[in-house]
Parts: C-alpha cells; structure tokens; sequence
C-alpha cells in the first residue's frame, strides 16, 4: 500500500499541504515528494536505513518524511531543542546512514524538485518500519520507539471513526513533527483528505488561527491556557470544528473555561507507544466527567490488578531500539505496561489517575500527586501545580507542592485549609512554593518532577 499515490489518486485536486508561501494539492503532493524519494535513493539512501532528521516543523521536513515512507526508509525526527550534547547521545544510537539539519532538508527538498527522473523502489508492506519517535521520558533520557506503517495507519483509521477529517478540512500542525502527535497528522491527512497547514516556526499560535483555514487543532493544556486569553483567541477557538486536547492532565478550571467558551473540545489520552490516541471524547466535551473519552477502534485497554493502565492492538509500537537491536516492550500476554495508573468505567471511559512512578506512600496510603494536583488547580487563580514527596521522619513522606499563582491567590493558610476540607489532612501539602517558572526537562516543556523532588 502506497498511501501518497493514493492519496492523489482519491483526493487530487483537493488541498493537502498549506503554507504561507504556497499550497500543495495531493497531485503535487505525490508528485514531489517522488522525486524526493528518487533523490534520496541516489544518495544512496536504501530500504531499512536509518534517516535522522533534526529541524522545526516546514513543508520541507512534511516532504522529506513523506518521501521517506514512500522508499521504505525508517524516518527519525529528532528534537531539534535538545542540548547539542543530547543531541549528540541520540544520533549515536541511532547510528542513521544520513543526518539533515534544516538547511540541508530545504536544499535537499529544493535539488530533488529540478529532477526530471521519479524512479525509485516503492515499499507497501505494512509491516515494514517507517518511524522511530523519542518519547518524553520523565527521567529526562528518552527512549527511541520503533513504528511500522501498520501502527501508524491504524492509528490514524480509528482516530477517524470517531473525529473525521475529510477534505476541505484543515489540520494546524501545532506539535513538533518529533513528536508522536504531530508526526501523526501526516496519516490523518493522506487517508482523511484534509490538509496540513504549516506555519513558520516564529508564528504565533494566535497568528496562525487567524492566518490559515483552520477547523481542527491538537494542543496541550498550556496552549489552551495561552489561547483562552489571547486576543480574539476564544473566538478563533469557537469557530473550529475540533479542539483535541491531550499531552497532560487538564485542570478543572481550564476545563471549564473552554466549555464556557463553548469550544469544541475533545479530550484524548495517548501514549508514543501506541501511535498517539489510545482513548478520545466521542463528542465535544460539555461537562467536567474527569475521563479521557471511549478506547478508539484498533486498540485494547484493559486494568491490571494493581490499577496500571494497559494496553496493545494494531497501534501498539514494534518496540524499543537499543544499542542491541529491538526490544519488544510487551508482557507474555502482548500487553504494554504504560506506567499510568486509571480505571475504566462499563461504557468504556478511561480516566487516568496519575503515573506509577510519582505515587509514594505516607503513613502507609498511597499517594497520587495528581490528585492533590488537581484539588490545587481547582482553587481559583492557582493556574498550575507540582506535587512531589519530601522525606518525613513520622510519616515516611509527606507531599510538598510547587505552585504558579496570579496576584490574587489565596495565601497559604486558606490554600491548606481548602485542602483539609478536600482532601484530608494526609493529602494536604506539608509546604507551599510559588514560582514564576517552571524547571523543565531538556528540550521539553514536560515539568522536570525529579528536580523538584531534590529540592523537597
């Protein structure tokens, strides 16, 4: 199966590829990002090699990748925001036949485009590699998660039956195509018919809304946030077909602020491991429930005894690359292990009730940040929240929070006292920090708990 060709073939004449300079039909689409792939082959570039690609999202790394399926190399966007030295540390595990920075991809793209010769070796198997994608590793070193065109193509099918994305229709590409997420609208867009919109990497999300055609959008909490308070932004918002928020835990009054905003906001929990979406809202969220939506087709979620989220299905990565070749991260019944604790409900919802690995035990409970997390974030005017464990001689560990906090917050004592009555008095924070920003991992805008934990 090969998904540009027959992108073309059913959609066209229809947009497929949009930029501030210049739109892309799926013709042309199929077109350039062949000679591309015939490039790429005289280059040298052969079936199963490693590309690493390390730039900011562009139509020329959308082409570049897309050309890369098309040969049957196995593409690797890396995050272009590490430190060097990661950077550096990642490239030698992958040990990729090709680097390209961002320079070389638009030279690269831009040579390939005057070649008169298209021919090169198609692949169709589904199950042949396309993709390694790090995850966003909490401990801060992540880990490189082999796809094949299967899990990708599946993925992108059940996100479909449940959010379409047909033509006429347009996908802002707001995450990183590093990222699991983003990499992912490039499937959504060849087997849907929508069209990729992809602003420069210095435009604002408030200028790109209003600068291309846009009825669906993938965020993150914070860019919510951002946009509710931008000008113009809710009605940008409101004005969309599709909101899919996902990447962290919501806050409550976020969460109500978009309903009243009546954005059309879905909700979704998803993993690198599974090809982005494990769970979404099969509508527009109009009520604060506290799941993550209904498992979409083509995946399996099941509850472990001990409360750990687990899942597999055709979205299910092929494994881990290491330096000792592939390792299939999936117990003896085929399930993958996501290390986030949650419960499904009969009608199939999935609320997510925080990370195995952040629980700790204080008097003998088990203690969920997220949860105290989430009752801090409820107070009004407490925009965000870490909670981490600090040694206790009586207790063992007692929570300690980190806040971000507008002027007018309550101070500390009625925080607390709105905490007891909440949460009981093991739950409550034993202390309060305010910050203005946020320790974050390298190259991620993921909260670095572990230095806040040294700091307990």
């Amino acid at each position: 199966m090969e998904l540009v060709t027959q992108a073309a073939q059913k959609f066209g004449d229809q947009p497929a590829l949009i930029t501030a300079d210049r739109q892309w039909r799926f013709a042309e689409l199929d077109a350039d990002t062949a000679r591309i792939a015939a490039a790429f082959e005289a280059s040298g570039i052969r079936r199963g090699d490693v590309v690493a690609l390390v730039a900011p999202n562009s139509a020329a790394l959308v082409l570049a990748l897309m050309a890369l399926v098309r040969m049957g190399a196995v593409a690797a966007p890396v995050n272009h925001r590490f430190p060097s030295s990661h950077i550096d540390g990642v490239l030698a595990r992958l040990n990729p036949v090709m680097t390209l920075d961002t320079a070389q991809i638009e030279a690269f793209v831009t040579d390939a485009f005057s070649r008169t010769d298209t021919t090169f070796t198609t692949a169709t198997e589904m199950e042949r590699p396309v993709s390694i994608i790090h995850t966003s590793a909490s401990s801060g070193k992540p880990k490189a998660a082999m796809h094949s065109l299967s899990n990708h193509y599946y993925s992108a099918m059940g996100s479909a039956q449940n959010l379409p994305f047909r033509p006429g229709d347009c996908w802002l590409l707001s995450l990183p195509l590093y990222h699991v997420g983003g990499y992912s609208m490039l499937y959504k867009s060849l087997l849907g018919g929508g069209a990729l919109a992809v602003p420069s990497p210095d435009t604002s999300l408030a200028e790109s809304l209003a600068s291309f055609p846009v009825t669906h959008l993938s965020l993150v909490p914070t860019q919510l946030y951002r946009m509710l308070r931008a000008d113009g932004g809710p009605e940008r918002l409101r004005g969309l077909k599709a909101l899919l928020l996902g990447g962290s835990a919501v806050s409550a009054p976020l969460l109500h602020e978009a309903i009243r905003e009546q954005v059309p906001l879905y909700l979704t929990y998803g993993s690198t491991e599974m090809s982005t979406q494990v769970t979404t809202s099969p509508a527009p969220v109009t009520e604060a429930r506290g799941d993550s939506g209904v498992v979409l087709p083509y995946r399996d979620v099941a509850i472990s005894a001990d409360g750990e989220i687990l899942v597999k299905g055709e979205c299910l990565f092929m494994g881990y690359l290491e330096e000792d070749g592939l390792r299939k991260a999936r117990d003896a019944e085929g399930w993958f292990h996501t290390g986030d604790m949650g419960e499904l409900s009969v009608d199939g919802r999935l609320t997510v009730l925080g990370r195995r690995d952040s629980m700790f035990i204080s008097g003998g409970e088990n203690i969920h940040p997220e949860e105290i997390e989430k009752a801090l974030t409820s107070i009004e005017s407490i925009e965000e929240a870490v909670v981490v464990p600090a040694p206790d001689a009586e207790y063992g560990m007692r929570p300690v929070a980190w806040l971000k906090a507008r002027s007018d917050a309550l101070d500390d004592a009625a925080i607390i006292a709105s905490l007891r009555d909440k949460l009981g008095r093991l739950k409550t924070p034993v202390a309060l920090h305010r910050i203005q920003t946020w320790q974050t991992l390298p190259g991620s805008a993921k909260i670095d708990r572990g230095w806040y934990r040294n700091q307990s």
